[in-house]
């Protein structure tokens, strides 16, 4: 299994249109094989800071991903939005455990 963890900033007066964007492409990507969560989350005390967390199957799966049409949409929208300070981070799990 492989988890992403991370974030990004997006200028809070453009998050009602990054909204549909960023919905757009959670659903692209949540029909993806070897995809197990995908999901951007605003945070509440700072307006514009999404923070993200992603589940993989598979390393290779995730690097499919990155490759996807509906990837690189959102890579050319998410740079014309303002989007700064992306920090995104893979962490490779092994023998994942329900606490």
């Amino acid at each position: 299994m492989v988890i992403v963890l991370g974030e990004f900033r997006l200028p809070a007066e453009r998050m009602d249109e990054a909204r549909a964007m960023m919905a757009t492409v959670i659903a692209a990507t949540r029909a993806e094989a070897g995809c197990l969560s995908y999901v951007y989350a605003e945070d509440v005390l700072d307006p514009g800071l999404i923070r993200v967390s992603e589940a993989w199957e598979s390393a290779e799966q995730l690097a499919a991903h990155l490759q996807t049409p509906h990837m690189a949409v959102w890579a050319t929208e998410r740079t014309g939005l303002g989007l700064t300070g992306r920090r995104i981070t893979r962490y490779d799990a092994g023998n994942p455990a329900e606490l």
